[in-house]
């Protein structure tokens, strides 16, 4: 990807296929967008390609001061090649060189004749070396230039010539009928990546604001950051109220607002103070004519908007505060049957502290919780908070907006929030309960060490008087122990919770049973192997009763190898927390279901999970999210014999090695089985065998032990039987006295591999007989593969088809290439020549189909579908008509039945 064309892949190989294409294809693209959105960065782009092909390149763009001056645009664009004019016919040289005004004796200007003038000469160019021609702007060109290259367009034929003309706005300039390609805004993710990019990328609230009233535009995103750099202090205004932009910027957008009339700059600015369309169109007596004649604002049945997110900062910021107040007040006028947007104008004119209007904001807040929106609810009591004289009434309200940011999600503005509360209050409860909100955001930026002391000092000082408080950063701080696998961590949780006592009365805020659901969660992030009996004794009681929890508790479901309770219950929370405003947070329980996914086979929904997750990762800075997506789809690709390095790069920058032995021992597995699925077992036992230290030690308590059949099965292939055989010994010990079926399966399949041919089937059917094994749809197909294998190295061929073909069933389910084709190679080998295929409803379809029939049998509307996939409804249903002939089905009533 070129630096800067974040999210413009597909649009830069649309363009570039162009320098590829044969002539007589479509030689002729017209590039349409937004200002802002990158046209000009993407012809640039493309410029660079062709000079690197050895193309030629010539380039013209619009200027409105030349736009009434007849080929002038046409003039700049063939100035370089101006000494071949001469070389034409006399004719077309002549009209030409008159068009411009590059003659002594001047013909009247003939369009037909420099249409004509123009194809020759650029085809005699493109016969000397390949060209492209670049016309940027070109709404700006002037008429006579525009329809000179029309007409020589329309012509091209066998020249080996490209020409490329962008445009602002969605419709081409008149008399412009080629192939168009329209720029879309970016979604959240790529605005995300992008604001990454940065030099000083906003965060926290700023972060959310920018992404906002950004709206996708690449433009808007890198100036309204720059703005957010040169004053943090513009991220903490109303969500609504534009942020400043650089001065700069401000002075040319605001240049063209000078010369309104006194009318027009009046009823621009109530727009722009307005936050939206349909606020703005309820304003009496605008007077916008002469704005819409400029460019700055388009006028629809749904309301004036404006032509460019910039354009509305800089008019905003261009004119003095009292003017923006009385502006404010004018709007909140009308606005009283919506007390939210009625309160946030009042509070955007407010200069000094104001309680009743806290109050107000603090009620507007309640309402926006009830409607699922965290994010607007913490932006309410923010600036409540602001607006309130008493400093405990602004550390109350600190507090409770940094509750709801960590509802939606947002670690950096959770930590800006609670750090405030801090600064302004003594009070000890409001201190430790802003220290748990502290905790809770270091989780999710990479901080493991700082957040597992500030949990441990939270659960010390407030489990005397705030046990909810204690118990809740416990659960915290078992997820930090997890990530990071350091036997300290986990001890020193495990004696936190040991001395924690449980609040004596149930209350709205700890219904009966939450305690044990902290309880499963610690057990089974600091011990879910040694600890599985109880574990799961404990989690059965837990499920009989309305769970409070869904994440929490699905989450260690998936720990403890309750493999089917785990999907179900992440799947219902991550539904919930789907919520608007909340999408940040449906990204801890999306972590877990995508791994369970994986697990039980799902793994087209494990792929839509770790998309969705990556997304919100993107969004909100949760770095930890991002590396356990790219772990997941780097896992999913290695079983499947795709390549996983850049995956495990990604997921390494995210979150380091070192201090996170999840994610390295997750890396090391994958990377493990890539290097099986492509044959080289060396570099694949290389990798399994970091899973474990030289004494035989699990670098991850939970993570290493699922790869231990792996590690045997790489040994044998290797020759280091022996080794693996010492190595896994203490491993294997500890899975067989204590742990449940899916380990029990893995470890005796280990045994298996690495055991003397006289003891071998003693295992394999020790493995095979416990039918709770099936849950695990790829480890079993494995220990069939290995147990088939085996069966037919010991000429026991009649015994062996049966239990390949099982294997080679779901492998072709699974779609597992690597492990399909020696499935097939096993049962060729035993004679089955053509090893029947099974039917597969969903091996037909696109990735992206396979995606969208999940969640349509799940429930999902298409529109629903499309907001978790970033897809219009119409794309969904698209899709959903192509897939249904291939399924053999009739359409979506039948999808239940069929998966």
């Amino acid at each position: 990807m070129a630096i800067g064309l974040i999210g413009r892949d597909s649009e830069l190989k649309w363009l570039s296929d162009l320098l590829d294409a044969p002539p007589a294809t479509s030689q002729v693209q017209v590039l349409l967008g937004e200002p802002g959105l990158g046209k000009t960065v993407l012809l640039t782009e493309l410029t660079r390609q062709a000079a690197s092909q050895g193309r030629r390149v010539l380039s013209v763009a619009g200027r409105v001061s030349e736009r009434d001056l007849a080929f002038a645009g046409l003039h700049q664009l063939l100035r370089p090649v101006l000494e071949r004019v001469p070389t034409l016919p006399d004719r077309q040289s002549q009209a030409l060189l008159s068009a411009f005004g590059l003659t002594d004796d001047p013909v009247p200007p003939d369009a037909l004749l420099i249409g004509i003038a123009v194809l020759t000469l650029l085809s005699a160019v493109a016969s000397d070396a390949p060209l492209l021609v670049v016309v940027d702007d070109s709404q700006w060109l002037d008429r006579a230039s525009l329809d000179s290259l029309a007409f020589a367009a329309r012509r091209l034929d066998t020249e080996p010539l490209v020409l490329v003309l962008a445009a602002r706005g969605v419709t081409a300039p008149p008399g412009i009928d080629f192939p168009e390609l329209v720029l879309k805004p970016l979604s959240t993710p790529e605005a995300g990546l992008l604001l990454d990019d940065q030099p000083d990328p906003p965060r926290g609230r700023a972060r959310e604001q920018v992404l906002l009233q950004a709206r996708g535009n690449p433009l808007a995103l890198i100036e309204l950051s720059k703005a957010i750099a040169a004053d943090p202090s513009a991220g903490r205004r109303w969500t609504a109220e534009p942020l400043p932009l650089t001065e700069r910027l401000t002075s040319v957008l605001a240049t063209q607002y000078g010369v309104l009339p006194a009318s027009a700059r009046a009823a621009l600015l109530l727009v722009a103070v307005a936050d939206s369309p349909d606020v703005a169109a309820r304003l009496p007596g605008l007077t916008l004519g002469p704005a819409e004649q400029a460019g700055l604002i388009r006028l629809s049945e749904s309301g004036p908007q404006f032509a460019h997110p910039l354009v509305r900062a800089a008019i905003y910021h261009a004119v003095p505060f009292a003017e923006r107040a009385a502006a404010h007040l004018a709007v909140a006028e009308i606005l009283h049957d919506q007390p939210d947007r009625y309160g946030w104008h009042l509070a955007a004119a407010a200069l000094e502290p104001d309680e009743k209007l806290a109050v107000l904001l603090e009620d507007t807040a309640m309402q926006a919780q009830r409607r699922g929106g965290a994010a607007a609810a913490a932006r309410a009591l923010e600036r409540a908070a602001e607006l309130s004289p008493a400093e405990d009434d602004q550390a109350r309200r600190l507090l409770a907006a940094a509750g709801l940011a960590l509802a939606a999600g947002q670690a950096d503005w959770v930590q800006d929030l609670a750090r405030r509360v801090l600064a302004v209050t003594a009070d000890p409860h409001l201190r430790v309960a802003a220290q748990q909100r502290i905790g809770w955001a270091l989780v999710w930026s990479n901080q493991h060490a700082a957040a597992l002391t500030t949990l441990l000092a939270v659960v010390e000082e407030a489990s005397p008087e705030l046990p909810i408080v204690a118990w809740d950063a416990i659960g915290l701080a078992a997820t930090v122990a997890y990530q990071s696998g350091a036997p300290a961590d986990r001890a020193a949780v495990v004696r936190a919770i040991d001395r924690l006592p449980e609040p004596a009365q149930p209350t709205a805020d700890w219904p009966d049973g939450l305690a044990d659901e902290e309880r499963i969660w610690v057990r089974a992030c600091t011990n879910p192997v040694a600890g599985h009996a109880d574990g799961v004794e404990l989690l059965q009681r837990i499920v009989t009763r309305p769970v409070t929890d869904l994440a929490k508790v699905g989450a260690a479901a998936w720990l403890l190898d309750e493999t089917e309770l785990a999907v179900r219950l992440l799947r219902e929370a991550v539904d919930r927390q789907r919520a608007p405003g909340t999408v940040g947070r449906a990204a801890a329980a999306l972590s877990a279901l995508q791994w369970a996914c994986i697990d039980t086979g799902r793994w087209d929904e494990a792929l839509a999970a770790a998309r969705e997750a990556a997304d919100a990762a993107a969004a909100y800075r949760m770095e930890l999210v991002a590396a356990t997506a790219d772990l997941c789809v780097a896992s999913v690709n290695a079983l499947r014999g795709e390549h996983v390095s850049s995956l495990l790069a990604s997921a390494a920058a995210y979150a380091d090695w070192r201090e996170y032995r999840s994610v390295a021992a997750r890396a090391h597995h994958a990377e493990g089985m890539a290097a099986f699925a492509q044959g080289n077992v060396q570099a694949a036992y290389a990798q399994l065998r970091q899973l474990f230290d030289e004494a035989g030690t699990p670098i991850h308590h939970h993570v290493s032990y699922l790869a231990v059949a792996d590690l045997a099965a790489a040994a044998v292939r290797t020759e280091d039987r022996l080794e693996a055989r010492t190595l896994l010994e203490p491993a294997l010990m500890t899975i067989e006295e204590t742990s449940g079926p899916r380990l029990q399966q893995l470890a005796a399949r280990a045994r298996a591999l690495l055991a003397e041919p006289v003891d071998a089937e003693s295992y394999f059917e020790k493995a095979l007989a416990d039918p709770a094994g099936e849950q695990w749809p790829f480890e079993r197909a494995l220990l069939r593969l290995d147990y088939g294998g085996w069966l037919r190295r010991q000429r026991r061929i009649n015994d062996a088809k049966p239990i390949l073909a099982a294997a080679l069933d779901t492998f072709r389910r699974l779609g597992t290439t690597p492990w399909t084709k020696r499935a097939e190679s096993e049962l060729r080998a035993s004679g089955v020549l053509d090893a029947p295929t099974a039917p597969n409803a969903l091996a037909e379809l696109t990735a992206q189909q396979r995606e969208i029939i999940l969640l349509a049998a799940r429930g999902l509307t298409n529109a629903e579908i499309g907001d978790r996939l970033f897809l219009s409804p119409r794309t969904v249903a698209s899709h959903l008509y192509r897939a249904y002939p291939k399924l053999g089905i009739a359409g979506r009533h039948q999808l239940h039945d069929l998966l």
